[in-house]
């Protein structure tokens, strides 16, 4: 997909970036050091068995250090195929996996292969800013479907955005921002409305991993799904390997040949060291996933008992690495985010990172709404929060 200068200058700068700045500027003391709640991502480095492993891949397995195919890694792409059957209850082959530079290269990738510039795709807000960002870079546009009660989108304000125009409808479950989890019936829903106006169902599932329901989150692989469906999926979270760069996308093998022009062109292949962790990984560290699953379901327990006590907040959103909240204050959230950070040492990001705002075509609930991305935060860094939160004086 082409991306003209004038394109790329009209895409807002990384969000995550701009935050970091806000930090570095910061002259805090030295009993205040920075709470770092703004990314989603872990800190920590993959666990120790999966390191010794890659540390053997690195040593042994010269085939790591090469040019692999273009849409992954065949054992990869098996493994995928058998563990996503298993999980979904549906069908899904090999030849429909391929294997990407992480989901953001996914999603790219899935917006090349459905839409040209001058289409657009509805997008719930608020959005993935990266979502967000790439739609505008390629000149799709992004049409906006603020979400409903819960967090949720609605069908039924989709379908009337829909006109020939429209090709895809992009949901993320669990939400980045929000954490919301979207039921089974009104992921369900989409799908049948993409299939019957013709369009593709991208659904970014990068944090399907700290999902609160026990079994599939919904049914989309069941029956025919091809036609309609594109599923995104992320390695990086569930076993801490966001600087190796691997993920996944799930599509007909039809649009995999598209896909697959897109992907040479950008990066040849998928990094091979990570690619090999994933695998490993899948095989070998069911346990430790769930243990962590676990560790941050505690946590988003833990965010919830805190905001129960501050009832001058309300939590909009939570689930997954994410509570999305409404602040009390008298101010932009971006001004109280810039605030919160200078005079208590708190890095969150404002709710004007993921919607327009009022004075942009936005409802004004951007400039009340902020993203708290816990999943780093222990006990103490929770109730560290709650502490910083309630110590701010506007």
């Amino acid at each position: 997909m082409p991306i003209t200068a004038r394109q790329l200058s009209s895409a807002f700068p990384p969000p995550v970036m701009e935050a970091r700045a806000w930090a570095a500027a910061a002259d805090l003391p030295a009993d205040m050091p920075l709470l770092n709640l703004s990314q989603a991502a872990p800190v920590d480095p993959p666990p120790d068995a999966l390191r010794q492993a890659m540390a053997q891949i690195v040593l042994n397995d010269p085939d790591a250090h090469l040019y692999g195919p273009v849409l992954g890694l065949p054992a990869l792409r098996d493994e995928v195929a058998q563990q996503w059957t298993q999980a979904y209850g549906g069908a899904v082959t090999a030849e429909s996996v391929a294997i990407t530079s992480g989901c953001n290269q996914a999603f790219c990738a899935a917006i090349a292969a459905v839409a040209d510039a001058g289409d657009a795709v509805i997008l719930p807000t608020p959005w993935y800013f990266n979502h967000k960002m790439w739609l505008d870079m390629a000149g799709v546009e992004a049409r906006l479907l603020p979400c409903g009660p819960g967090m949720a989108p609605q069908v039924a304000r989709a379908a009337a955005l829909i006109d020939d125009r429209v090709k895809a409808i992009v949901l993320v479950s669990p939400n980045n921002p929000t954490g919301a989890e979207y039921p089974a019936e009104v992921v369900a829903g989409f799908a049948a409305l993409a299939r019957a106006r013709g369009i593709a169902l991208i659904i970014d599932e990068t944090y399907r991993d700290f999902h609160s329901q026990d079994g599939a989150p919904h049914d989309l692989f069941a029956g025919d799904w091809q036609d309609t469906v594109i599923q995104l999926y992320s390695f990086s979270k569930v076993y801490r390997l966001t600087g190796h760069r691997v993920g996944a996308l799930v599509a007909s093998p039809a649009r995999l040949t598209q896909i697959e022009k897109f992907l040479d062109t950008v990066t040849i292949c998928p990094n091979q060291l990570g690619q090999r962790a994933a695998l490993w990984g899948l095989q070998n560290l069911t346990d430790w996933v769930a243990s962590e699953r676990a560790e941050i379901l505690a946590r988003k327990t833990a965010i919830q008992a805190l905001f129960k006590g501050m009832p001058e907040w309300a939590v909009l959103g939570c689930g997954a690495y994410f509570a999305y909240v409404g602040h009390p204050f008298d101010m932009t959230s971006d001004t109280l985010a810039q605030r919160l950070v200078a005079e208590v040492g708190l890095l969150v990001l404002p709710g004007t990172m993921f919607a327009p705002r009022a004075a942009q075509g936005g409802d004004g609930s951007a400039e009340r709404q902020l993203r708290i991305a816990f999943a780093n935060a222990d006990t103490q860094g929770i109730a560290t929060l709650g502490a910083r939160l309630s110590a701010f004086t506007p």
